[in-house]
């Protein structure tokens, strides 16, 4: 029996990665869920603010036909009152590292996802040669304030929000570049992001609003590509294009039509993009 395109998609979204060889690493004093998928070269996805490693795990699955895809959870996500303290950015990129090592990646491609974006640049700049290949997506140099980010922050920490509470789920909504139609991809995202508890969401949140990496972006000397959705409303293409005429070898793509999740949307789109600035840094090997 053939399904409807309605069920295809659903069951495409809602699916994790049964094929996954799965992990917990210590890092400081917590434990992180780590997903392996696929073989080949070695790509460390760094994922967002919410939604943990399985929001990222559609595009993990696209990826998976050409590399050997790292999922690296983020201290928080499994344990939200662990006891290891995140007190910036860099903390994360450690994390990062230490993931890295006792994996025994040698030189990943690390692909960083918004926030995860901003912890892939950190870990770059502390090693300059240590990776082979930076991709990020959805994020900029330094935090720009916006009402919104103030209000979703304020809100988070200090009310008890239901999960289909319409108000902040509006916030979810602004991933995609405006208003989407009702149906699987908006479901899959509000489920995720709600994965991650709000305390966390707000401390993340703060974390952003202090971010400030324009000073150690001549750090960065992995060849870099900054993929922007053409309707992101978050961190608007024009400033992600800034980062990367920022950075020491930093290449720019823009995605027609995607927002600031255009690696769900546009899930085959961004890998094509992705996997061709890894064949050519490979070429360029050669």
């Amino acid at each position: 029996m053939r399904l409807s395109p309605h069920r295809e998609i659903s069951r495409r979204f809602a699916a994790e990665l049964p094929e996954a060889r799965t992990h917990l690493v210590r890092v400081d004093s917590e434990w992180v869920d780590v997903v392996q998928v696929g073989s080949g070269p070695s790509l460390v996805i760094v994922p967002g603010l919410a939604g943990g490693w399985r929001l990222a795990a559609p595009l993990a699955r696209h990826l998976a036909a050409t590399h050997e895809v790292t999922l690296v959870g983020l201290r928080g996500d499994r344990f939200p009152y662990g006891r290891g303290r995140v007190d910036d950015i860099g903390d994360f990129a450690a994390d990062v590292a230490m993931v890295i090592d006792h994996l025994g990646l040698e030189r990943p491609s690390v692909l960083g996802l918004s926030f995860g974006g901003a912890i892939a640049l950190e870990l770059a700049s502390r090693r300059p040669y240590g990776l082979t290949s930076l991709i990020v997506t959805g994020v900029e140099a330094r935090f720009r304030h916006s009402l919104a980010a103030s209000i979703a922050r304020r809100v988070l920490e200090r009310f008890v929000i239901p999960s289909d509470s319409g108000f902040v789920n509006q916030f979810f909504n602004l991933l995609h570049g405006g208003i989407p139609q009702p149906g699987p991809l908006v479901d899959f995202v509000v489920e995720r992001c709600w994965d991650t508890d709000q305390s966390v969401l707000a401390r993340r949140l703060a974390l952003v609003e202090s971010l400030d990496l324009s000073d150690r972006l001549d750090d960065v000397r992995t060849r870099t590509l900054v993929i922007a959705g053409a309707r992101d409303v978050v961190v608007p293409p024009a400033r992600q294009r800034e980062l990367a005429e920022g950075l020491p070898d930093g290449r720019f793509v823009r995605i027609e039509g995607a927002g600031h999740i255009g690696f769900l949307s546009h899930a085959a789109e961004f890998a094509r993009a992705v996997e061709r600035d890894l064949a050519r840094v490979v070429h360029a090997a050669v």
